[in-house]
């Protein structure tokens, strides 16, 4: 029997958790004015760059104190700057619940090799209990798992007193969570998750806190050029200025200043953080009324409104094989690409099997609805056909 497929389709049907979704009305004709064949260093250059930042402090609306910079290599870039520039002044404490963070605590283990270093680790859909952080050493946490889907629900276990530094990997968080930068020493993103703008830049903010720290203490290792955040004991405040450590591409600057814009149409942090909750709450209504499928996060508080995790609960799914669990998740991955209605939406390489699909700002409602349909719709596809085969 042919189960009848729904009626309409997303009109965009990239859901992809990185690089995400471009924002609505969004078309490369909108790029023209980048600075193109130019120096990032000439005055036009150093204005475009300028803008970005200044921008990019009144959204996310970072204290006037913290300094931003635009850093290579994404938000690895951004976050391998800070571990290799500022720990090991003292202990270290590394809270990790999926795969990105777990890789930095590998980093700091067996690149930095830390001697005094604390590991807190939860499995895929928890969270570790961050009470028994340390925060008189430094803390190093992921505030939005983008592979399992957990968040921390707020700041509030980290003290206002705290002797160490935080450092806050917040790639897909920011721009549709509220981070609590007066709570973090260092935080960093890159803007091809959130906003959705092309690749490969990083951005490293920084507290009062961490740059005095990067004045008073010098690594016991040799640092590359790419992460040099000091010259001759003193800040380089040239990265904070416009004048990036490497050359960036500006085509990619104008592509970002063009989501930063649009962010501020809307009214700025606020909304893009209604339109993300708004997102994940017609996907939760979806979950919370589907017996096949139900959340990865546990606990409810803890889901993100951004990449939201899923795992396959019906009872002859879970009867299979891991192998084929795996398999039938992917099923229906490629069934819904195939068909142009969504892509990109199978869970990370290295967490459970099953969906991962993006909800953040640059998503429309409407089209989140409509996959909804759709997922159910090539469930019930891939079940039948499983049956039909036993």
């Amino acid at each position: 029997m042919r189960i009848k497929e729904p009626v309409c389709r997303p009109s965009n049907p990239n859901f992809s958790s990185g690089p995400c979704a471009k924002r609505p009305g969004w078309s490369n004709k909108l790029l023209g004015s980048a600075l193109l064949g130019r120096s990032h260093r000439s005055l036009a250059g150093k204005t475009k760059l300028m803008e970005t930042l200044s921008l990019t402090r009144e959204i996310l609306e970072i204290p006037s104190d913290y300094r931003i910079a635009i850093v290579p290599a994404s938000d690895t870039g951004a976050v391998e700057m800070a571990l290799w520039s500022l720990l090991g002044e003292r202990g270290v404490d590394v809270a990790a619940w999926e795969s990105f963070g777990l890789g930095w605590v590998k980093d700091i283990s067996s690149q930095l090799r830390l001697s005094d270093i604390r590991i807190f680790c939860a499995p895929y859909g928890e969270l570790p209990d961050l009470q028994q952080l340390d925060f008189d050493r430094d803390v190093v946490f992921t505030w939005n798992g983008t592979t399992s889907g957990v968040r921390v629900p707020n700041a509030d276990f980290i003290p206002d007193n705290r002797k160490g530094l935080v450092i806050c990997d917040a790639t897909s968080a920011v721009f549709a969570q509220n981070i609590a930068f007066s709570k973090l020493d260092v935080v960093t993103f890159s803007w091809q998750k959130v906003l959705g703008s092309e690749g490969a830049h990083g951005i490293l903010i920084l507290s009062p806190r961490s740059l005095r720290r990067l004045e008073s203490y010098k690594p016991a290792w040799p640092l590359p050029k790419i992460f040099r955040l000091v010259t001759d004991g003193k800040i380089n405040e040239s990265l904070f200025e416009g004048e990036p450590i490497n050359t960036p591409s500006m085509l990619c600057v104008e592509d970002y200043l063009d989501a930063l814009k649009w962010a501020q149409s809307l009214g700025g942090l606020e909304q893009l953080i209604l339109r993300a909750n708004r997102n994940f709450a017609v996907l939760d209504d979806f979950i919370r009324t589907s017996p096949w499928i139900d959340h990865l996060a546990k606990s409810p508080e803890t889901r993100s409104n951004t990449s939201v995790c899923l795992e396959i609960i019906d009872s002859d799914v879970r009867r299979m094989a891991s192998e084929d669990q795996a398999s039938f998740a992917k099923a229906i991955v490629a069934r819904l690409e195939k068909l142009g209605v969504a892509y990109d939406i199978g869970a990370y390489r290295d967490a459970p099997p099953g969906l991962r699909i993006w909800t953040g700002a640059t998503i429309e409602e409407s089209d989140i609805r409509s996959l909804t349909e759709w997922l159910d719709w090539a469930f019930q596809v891939e079940i039948s056909s499983y049956a039909s085969a036993s």
